[in-house]
C-alpha cells in the first residue's frame, strides 16, 4: 500500500513538473524603483512587503531599461519584441496598435496555453491572442471605472486597483484547469493623477517626506531640451493633480470620505497661500502621499495574487513577473513624469520569481529591456521565438548564466512632442557608465553626455569636456552601430499614425474631432 502511494505521488511529481510552468505577469503603470523597499531607496519612501516578497524568493533586475519610456510603447514593445519605429506604436497621442504582426500571446495559444489579460492596456486596438480579456478604455479612471469585457461595455464600483485585483482572483478561479497559463494582471496605479483608494488616505499620518537634492534643480549649463520643459512640480502640476479638486465620478458617499480628509488640508494650504519654493515643497508633499498610496494599493492587491498561488498549490510551477512600463519621477530634477532618457525614467522595476529555477534572492545587474519580455515569455512555454525581434529571453539570466556576447548597451529613442510635456524627441546610448543623447527636434541640435560614475543624479554634460572625447567619438560610433542593428533610419522617416501620415515634426499637435466638443482636451489627457 505504502509503495502503491508513493508510486502515485512520484508519477504525480513528474507529470506536474512536465507541464509547463504558468506564467502570471503583474505590470505597473508608472511605478518606479524609488518607490519599492527592495530596490533601497536612500529616501525609505514606503514600504512594499509583497513586491518585495517576489524579490526575496526570486531575483531583483538592478538595470531593466525602457527603450521609449512613455506608456503605449512599452506595451507595444513587450507584444512585439520590437523597437517603436519596427511596431508602429511610437506614442500616446495618435498611436493605434498594428494587430496583425506577430506578438506572443497566439504563440502561447497554439501550443496550449490559455492566455487572459486584465486592466490596463491602452493601445487602441482590441487585445488579439487572449482567450479573455477584460480591460479599462484608454487610461481607465481610479473610481468606478467602465471597462471592456470581451467586448462588452461594463461599469464596475470601487477602486481600480482592488477591482483589477478581484478580477484576476476570479479569471484564475474559473479558468480552465486542465491548461497552463498566461495572465497579465495590469494595474492602471500609480499613473497621473495619482489618486488613492478611500481607505488609504492618511496611510502615511502626515509624514513629511525627505526631498530629492535636486528638487530644485537649476538645469546650469545643460541643453535648452533639458531646462525648458513642461513637467515640473512648479510649473505644470495642475489643481486635480493635487487633489484642491475633486474627481467628477466619485459617490456621493465616495466624495464625503474624499473630503473628510482632503478639506480639511487643503484649507490649511489656502489660508497660507504658499509661492515659489514653498509652493513647490507642498505640492512635493502632496504628490508624495497620493502616489505612494496609489503603490501600497497595488502592493496589497500583489499579496492577493501571491496568496491566491500559495492556498492553491499554483506557487511552485508558476513564475510570477512584476514590472512596470517605464520609471517615474518623484520630485528629482523637480520633475514628475518619465519619457527622458535620464535614469529615473529610463529604469524600471523588474522582479521574477521562479521556484525551482532562480536562486532566491539573487540579483542581476546586466543591461536588460523590456524588448526582451516577449522572447522570455516563450522561452519559458518552451516555444518559439518570434521573427526578426530585437529582444532575446532572459531565461539563462534567471538560471544564473550571462551569455558571453549578452548587450553591453542599449539603444533608447524617444518622439513625442510637442504635447503634453514638451519634452523635445532625443535617442541615444546607455552602457554601464555612460549615456550619450541627441536632441534633434524642433528648435534644438544638442549633445549631452552623461557620466554616472561621477555625476550620478545626472545634472551637467560632459559632452563639450575634451578628457571625453574618445568616449564621444566610441558612443557615436556604438549609437550608429545599434540604428543599424535595429534598422532604424536617422532622421526618422515618413511614417503614418491611424490614417494621418506626416513628415517631419514627430506626434503634430491633435484637432478635435469633427462632432465631439472637447475632444483635443480629452486626447490630452489621456497622453500624460
Amino acid at each position: 500500500m505504502i509503495r502503491s502511494l508513493l508510486t502515485s505521488l512520484a508519477l504525480a511529481v513528474t507529470a506536474s513538473a512536465a507541464q509547463p510552468p504558468n506564467i502570471v505577469f503583474i505590470f505597473c503603470d508608472d511605478l518606479t524603483c524609488q518607490a519599492m523597499s527592495c530596490y533601497g531607496d536612500s529616501r525609505k519612501l514606503l514600504e512594499t512587503p509583497n513586491m518585495d516578497r517576489i524579490a526575496k524568493e526570486g531575483m531583483r533586475f538592478d538595470r531593466c531599461l525602457v527603450t521609449n519610456s512613455i506608456c503605449g510603447p512599452s506595451r507595444a514593445v513587450i507584444q512585439t519584441g520590437k523597437y517603436s519605429h519596427a511596431n508602429g506604436f511610437y506614442n500616446n497621442s495618435n498611436s493605434r496598435f498594428d494587430s496583425t504582426q506577430p506578438t506572443f500571446p497566439p504563440v502561447l495559444q497554439k501550443s496550449g496555453y490559455q492566455t487572459a489579460i486584465i486592466g490596463k492596456w491602452h493601445l487602441g486596438s482590441d487585445p488579439v491572442g487572449y482567450d479573455y480579456w477584460h480591460i479599462l478604455p484608454g487610461q481607465g479612471a481610479y473610481y468606478n471605472p467602465p471597462m471592456i469585457d470581451n467586448g462588452k461595455q461594463v461599469k464596475h464600483e470601487g477602486y481600480t486597483s482592488d477591482i483589477i485585483g478581484d478580477l484576476t482572483l476570479k479569471w484564475l478561479d474559473g479558468r480552465d484547469k486542465s491548461k497552463p497559463f498566461m495572465l497579465m494582471s495590469q494595474h492602471k496605479a500609480p499613473h497621473r493623477e495619482w489618486e488613492p483608494p478611500l481607505r488609504l488616505l492618511g496611510f502615511d499620518k502626515d509624514r513629511v517626506y525627505e526631498e530629492p537634492e535636486t528638487l530644485f534643480d537649476s538645469y546650469s549649463g545643460r541643453s535648452k531640451a533639458v531646462s525648458d520643459h513642461d513637467m515640473g512640480i512648479d510649473r505644470t502640476m495642475t489643481d486635480r493633480d493635487v487633489k484642491l479638486v475633486a474627481p467628477g465620478n466619485l459617490t456621493p458617499e465616495q466624495r464625503k470620505q474624499w473630503d473628510e480628509y482632503y478639506e480639511p488640508r487643503n484649507a490649511k494650504y489656502r489660508e497660507a497661500a504658499p509661492t515659489g519654493r514653498d509652493l513647490v515643497k507642498w505640492r512635493y508633499q502632496r504628490y508624495m502621499h497620493d502616489y505612494l498610496a496609489c503603490v501600497k494599493a497595488v502592493d496589497e492587491n500583489v499579496g492577493r495574487v501571491l496568496d491566491y498561488l500559495d492556498k492553491n498549490g499554483l506557487a511552485d510551477n508558476t513564475v510570477v513577473i512584476l514590472s512596470s512600463d517605464q520609471g517615474f519621477y518623484l520630485g528629482e530634477h523637480g520633475w514628475f513624469d518619465k519619457r527622458w532618457i535620464f535614469e529615473e525614467s529610463l529604469r524600471t522595476p523588474l522582479m521574477v520569481r521562479w521556484p525551482g529555477v532562480i536562486k532566491p534572492g539573487s540579483t542581476n545587474g546586466q543591461i536588460v529591456s523590456l524588448i526582451d519580455f516577449a522572447s522570455t515569455f516563450l522561452d519559458i512555454a518552451h516555444c518559439e521565438n518570434l521573427p526578426n525581434v530585437h529582444g532575446r529571453s532572459l531565461v539563462p539570466l534567471m538560471q544564473g548564466e550571462t551569455p558571453a556576447d549578452w548587450r553591453k548597451s542599449l539603444y533608447y529613442h524617444y518622439y513625442e512632442y510637442p504635447v503634453p510635456h514638451r519634452v523635445r524627441p532625443h535617442y541615444g546610448v546607455i552602457t554601464d557608465r555612460y549615456k550619450l543623447v541627441h536632441y534633434y527636434k524642433p528648435d534644438v541640435d544638442d549633445w549631452e553626455l552623461l557620466d554616472r560614475e561621477k555625476d550620478p543624479q545626472e545634472v551637467k554634460s560632459f559632452y563639450n569636456d575634451p578628457a571625453y572625447a574618445n568616449t564621444v567619438k566610441e558612443l557615436k560610433a556604438e549609437i550608429l552601430r545599434l540604428q543599424a542593428e535595429v534598422k532604424e533610419d536617422m532622421p526618422p522617416p515618413r511614417f503614418t499614425h491611424g490614417n494621418r501620415p506626416f513628415d517631419g515634426e514627430v506626434n503634430p499637435p491633435m484637432q478635435p474631432k469633427k462632432g465631439k466638443a472637447g475632444g483635443a482636451k480629452k486626447k490630452k489627457a489621456e497622453g500624460n
